[in-house]
């Protein structure tokens, strides 16, 4: 039988390389798992990874950093909007410190009677701290966060739409929602997968902002990604969408570290259906000590190394 497990990685477009290094590793103190590029086209843009302390599914979040190629992206509705991390409840306090030490904008912001912290990268994509007591995934302990105050990983994603119907009709019918947890003004909540925690869909409806880009552009929430644990799995899953009549869908790409088929969902956002098997993993190409220190390249690229090292951004980590 068909399912998903769980969330995999979150990925977005960001600004500029360093940027986007010095806010997810000395700011949030994430773990700088790899550095390579974006598969896709043929524009070398850097793609970077980054994690709570072992590299869960569900804990980790890659950005492609286009200002550098001068591409920009219009947030908006029909989009993902908000990357929702998850951080020990008792950590709130700790982190709204920390983010206006580093001269990080944040905000108390309460919903669905909890307090939370939203705040945004330097690129403008909305992050929000959510509280949660029993997060048994490990928070990386480092860059000057302790333990006890690290991200644990993935919350969820935050969704805008302007007609919610049809992606709670996908959720639903289509796509192995548990069923609305809770609905508050013009925000609905569900879970999705086997997984106690990291696979919160949050959906807002949103009729006052225009349409946001789907493209490839700095300052935009790119996918979210799904963790469905085999390819057979995978096939299935993929199977059961088409046949629901969602035909937005791509053939199966190999990403090295997981594969990975891509839907666009009714509500705009476009999912990503990941799975790491045996060829893949952080892993395959560095061992657990190296993570983050060489600049990994797939195979089309490799007789391209050095033109495009130079091409990129240098990056100090």
């Amino acid at each position: 039988m068909a399912y998903v497990q769980g969330s995999h990685h979150v990925t977005l477009s960001v600004g500029t390389a360093q940027e986007d290094v010095d806010f997810h590793v000395k700011t949030l103190g994430m773990k700088f798992i790899k550095r390579t590029v974006l598969f896709d086209g043929s524009k070398p843009i850097y793609h970077l990874y980054y994690s709570n302390a072992v590299g869960d599914p569900s804990s980790v979040i890659t950005t492609f950093p286009w200002a550098q190629a001068g591409i920009h992206g219009k947030r908006g509705t029909n989009q993902a909007r908000e990357v929702l991390l998850s951080v020990p409840s008792t950590s709130l306090d700790f982190w709204h410190q920390r983010l206006t030490e580093h001269k990080t904008d944040v905000e108390n912001i309460e919903v669905f009677d909890q307090r939370r912290l939203a705040f945004r990268h330097p690129s403008g994509i909305e992050y929000v701290f959510v509280g949660n007591e029993n997060d048994p995934r490990e928070g990386f302990a480092g860059n000057g966060v302790p333990a006890e105050h690290a991200i644990h990983g993935i919350h969820g994603v935050g969704i805008h739409v302007t007609t919610p119907e049809r992606m709670v009709d996908f959720a639903n019918d289509t796509f192995f929602s548990q069923g609305q947890i809770s609905e508050e003004g013009d925000r609905a909540v569900f879970q999705v997968g086997n997984e106690k925690y990291g696979n919160h869909i949050e959906l807002t409806a949103n009729r006052t902002d225009d349409q946001g880009t789907w493209t490839y552009g700095a300052g935009t929430y790119h996918h979210f990604a799904w963790n469905l644990d085999t390819l057979k799995n995978q096939d299935e899953v993929k199977f059961e969408i088409e046949g629901a009549g969602y035909t937005d869908i791509s053939e199966l790409k190999d990403r090295k570290y997981f594969k990975s088929v891509y839907v666009r969902t009714p509500g705009g956002a476009l999912f990503e259906l990941a799975v790491t098997d045996e060829d893949g993993g952080w892993t395959c190409d560095e061992s657990p000590e190296e993570l983050g220190t060489k600049f990994q390249l797939p195979s089309q690229f490799e007789n391209r190394r050095a033109e495009i090292f130079e091409q990129l951004e240098h990056i100090d980590v």
